[in-house]
């Protein structure tokens, strides 16, 4: 049997605000409104039959009444909001503090024997098939045996699907491989393997790792993130079945990967073997740009318990390469000393205690500096006075460090780098994806060029924010882009970036993504350096009162 979800009629996020914008005090104002129309009701009551000498007296009561249900204070208004509200009294459960459990994903609940398709959401399609699920890379397909009872209905079932999450985008998803998921009644199809060849007592979570890979962005948004949001719910007692297996990808995110199970991952089209799963979920589940909506995920995780796991898979790592840093720096020291003179060696050995000496300062006490790292651009919008914008962060106080990420940079290194910085300076584009690298507190300076204002905003800063950095974009002036010299004054390319930008996405691209590079007013981007430092001021002098306190105590 197969089973479709889709999308139902929900009150617009619009209506909703709208609402609330009426019914400022929420239930409470909702009540007065009651409250207000039965008192109406009494005093039309009243006027109506006041020529009645037996209705008079009743209405007297009426009016009594009315007045008293106009009455917040009263004990009949009170009475009153307890009647209106029984059925809507919040249950034990929902009390605050305590957070309801999500509600189980579409297909959650799909029998033995059957495919079960969401197609609801408008960036991925997720399928669940739950039995006796049997692989069949030859045929690009996914079997589950039907139980001899099930009806033909559910035999039958038959469902293609792309596992990738931008779902609307028919370009890039005509480049993912489209599985066939298919229900066979057991022994019924010819088709069908026969047997397994290797057996896992864990679901499968089947997905692609083409599509966009090789852009950073894409690579978090559209499948480590999803990835996830999908597989988190198992602990670890999951294998991760990929197609368009590369190895470069597990090599670059298998640290990741084994925090997300405990099983090697099985390349599907290289992996000939028919492997049998109970149950396998395939394609992922996407929530927003680097976004994880607590309310869908167990235990209402969010993108800082992503955060938290992204630590734990690069700890160890990192601390590998400080070790082997610190065995190369004592090598190399030992090797200078036994080469040169003798005062030669005192006079090094003396300027690297000195080095010490300044680090320990910057680390420990004495006059501290913060960090900031320069994520680096080659190409398009590149910064083109990175040099003197290095110079203005270390005269403003600033231990300056410039990042150059390429595809083969080891992402330990990268993680180790940003983790340890306190600012972070970089221009709109996928190397700002690093950000999900920083500790919460830390300071993210987005320079966003002309024409890229909306996409800055969606795909980092709010982001950001959501991951508890403090975000500051700076947002150049017509003179800061070398698009200034290619384009009159009042060209609407320099003066109004949203009316070319309405043109499409391909002009989009070529002329604010493919076609301008900045150069920074150094008198503007200053204020930027030195709102950034008194932020980590301030969360210094923050941290030291709340070690204080906690020593008193």
């Amino acid at each position: 049997m197969v089973h479709h979800h889709r999308a139902s009629l929900l009150v617009p996020p619009q209506r909703k605000a709208e609402a609330a914008a009426e019914d400022p005090e929420g239930g409470g104002g909702r009540m007065k409104e009651l409250r207000g129309r039965l008192a109406d009701y009494a005093c039309h009551h009243h006027r109506k039959h006041g020529h009645d000498a037996l209705l008079r007296m009743l209405a007297g009561f009426a009016l009594v009444s009315c007045l008293l249900l106009l009455l917040p204070g009263s004990p009949v208004s009170g009475a009153m909001d307890e009647l209106l509200q029984l059925g809507t009294t919040t249950r034990p459960d929902q009390e605050q503090g305590a957070a309801a459990a999500p509600p189980p994903p579409p297909c959650a609940a799909a029998a033995n024997g059957t495919v079960c398709c969401d197609r609801s959401s408008h960036r991925a399609d997720v399928c669940v098939m739950r039995g006796d699920v049997r692989t069949h890379a030859a045929s690009n397909s996914l079997f589950v045996l039907a139980p001899p009872n099930a009806s033909a209905a559910a035999a039958a079932a038959d469902e293609r699907i792309r596992p990738y999450t931008r779902k609307w985008e028919s370009s890039i998803m005509s480049t993912i491989d489209e599985l066939r998921l298919r229900s066979a009644p057991e022994g019924g199809d010819a088709a069908a393997p026969a047997r397994c060849d290797v057996r896992h007592d864990v679901p499968a979570v089947v997905f692609s790792t083409g599509g966009y890979t090789g852009n950073v962005y894409h690579e978090f948004n559209d499948g480590i993130i999803p990835l996830y949001i999908t597989a988190r719910r198992y602990n670890k007692k999951v294998v991760f079945v990929m197609l368009e297996y590369h190895d470069w990808w597990m090599t670059k995110y298998g640290h990741i990967v084994e925090q997300l199970s405990d099983y090697p991952p099985v390349d599907f089209a290289g992996d000939r073997r028919t492997h049998c799963f109970p149950e396998a979920v395939v394609g992922l589940r996407i929530h927003g740009e680097l976004a994880i909506d607590a309310a869908r995920m167990p235990p209402n995780q969010t993108i800082q318990d992503f955060r938290q796991m992204l630590d734990d898979a690069h700890r160890g790592r990192v601390q590998a390469i400080v070790d082997e840093e610190k065995k190369e720096a004592a090598a190399a020291a030992a090797a200078a000393a036994a080469a040169a003179p003798a005062a030669l060696a005192r006079k090094q050995q003396r300027r690297g205690s000195q080095r010490t000496r300044r680090a320990k300062d910057d680390d420990d006490g004495g006059s501290p500096r913060p960090r900031l790292v320069i994520v680096s651009r080659n190409g398009s919008r590149a910064i083109e006075n990175e040099a003197e914008l290095a110079r203005a962060a270390a005269g403003a106080g600033f231990r300056v460090a410039v990042l150059r990420p390429r595809r083969d940079t080891e992402l330990a290194r990268l993680y180790r780098a940003l983790n340890a910085s306190d600012v972070m300076v970089g221009v709109h584009g996928a190397a700002m994806t690093h950000l999900l690298f920083m500790r919460p507190g830390s300071v993210f300076i987005q320079v966003v060029p002309l024409g890229t204002d909306w996409a800055a905003e969606a795909y980092y800063g709010e982001p950001a924010r959501r991951l508890g950095l403090r975000y500051m974009p700076y947002r150049i002036l017509p003179s800061e882009s070398s698009l200034s010299g290619r384009y009159a004054e009042g060209d609407p390319v320099l003066a109004d970036p949203d009316a070319v930008n309405a043109k499409g996405w391909q002009v989009t691209k070529r002329v604010y993504l493919d076609g301008q590079n900045v150069r920074l007013d150094m008198a503007r981007f200053r204020r930027h350096l030195r709102r950034a430092r008194d932020h980590w001021a301030r969360g210094r002098a923050d941290a030291a009162r709340i070690g204080t306190g906690a020593e008193q105590r």
